[in-house]
């Protein structure tokens, strides 16, 4: 064994991962090791990260004992039932695979420990949201170490299991949606004379500034909104017309419809 951890998949998330872990301090190039199969993907990641790479995922189990599993749902039983993939005792499994609930791990790694994980796109910048449920095998120091590896990528909250759907809607999907706002809002810059790329820059830096607020001034969101309305101001006309469009609604239908998607997946 010459890696600390081991990349089954090698992704956009589990490179986000990779580049987070080096960028932090947290495992140095020498101590990650990722496979996949296309030559092309093993060639692009070594290249970026300097980390050894292998065709398949049998052999990155010996490489360490902690294995992240980074591959497309689809993908799971092939590893399991025709490559024939072994991950044992003495193993630490984490899973950043959607609807692969604990159970379901457990069918295929029974004597290892198992860690539930739902990311989402912006680990790719260092600033995702990610809840995570750990087994019961799962003690406090391995825990420690589970924290400070997800949290090199942005915020990582510890829940129960069944409130992993949850976590899908609010962070893990909740990106797309966000995007949409800011294409929104810039568009709206454009019909009024606004150049594109700067009504983006603006609309983004806007809602990157707004989270900074929410999550370092401890405020709620509705303390903040009216902070910004004047009375007879700008704001609160832009507030009432969301507000009569049904925003608070179609944000919140959408993502509950999100949820409930992710609990069909994991009964799948």
């Amino acid at each position: 064994m010459s890696a600390k951890i081991g990349f089954i998949g090698a992704g956009k998330m589990a490179e986000a991962l990779i580049g987070g872990l080096i960028a932090k301090g947290i495992f140095t190039k020498d101590e990650i090791v990722a496979c996949a199969p296309s030559k092309t993907t093993r060639d692009r990641v070594s290249s970026n990260y300097g980390i050894r790479m292998f065709e398949k995922a049998v052999q990155i189990v010996p490489e360490a004992d902690l294995i992240v599993l980074a591959v497309k749902p689809r993908s799971v039983p092939g590893l399991f039932e025709d490559e024939g993939l072994e991950i044992g005792k003495g193993k630490t499994v984490i899973s950043i695979i959607a609807g692969l609930t604990l159970a379901k791990m457990d069918s295929y790694v029974p004597d290892a420990k198992k860690i539930r994980v739902m990311p989402n796109h912006c680990c790719m910048v260092k600033e995702g949201a990610m809840g995570y449920a750990c087994d019961p095998s799962v003690d406090g120091d391995d825990k420690k170490r589970i924290a400070k590896i997800l949290s090199s990528v942005g915020l990582a909250e510890e829940v129960p299991e069944y409130l992993m759907d949850c976590v899908t809607g609010i962070a893990g999907s909740s990106p797309a949606f966000l995007y949409m706002v800011i294409d929104s809002m810039a568009e709206a810059g454009v019909l009024n004379g606004m150049p594109r790329d700067q009504a983006v820059r603006l609309a983004a830096q806007s809602m990157l500034g707004s989270a900074k607020m929410v999550l370092e001034t401890g405020k709620h969101p509705e303390q903040l909104r009216d902070e910004v309305c004047s009375p007879g101001g700008t704001t609160i006309v832009g507030v009432k017309t969301l507000e009569d469009l049904g925003l608070r609604s179609a944000m919140a239908n959408a993502v509950d419809a999100t949820i409930a998607k992710s609990a069909e997946m994991s009964r799948e």
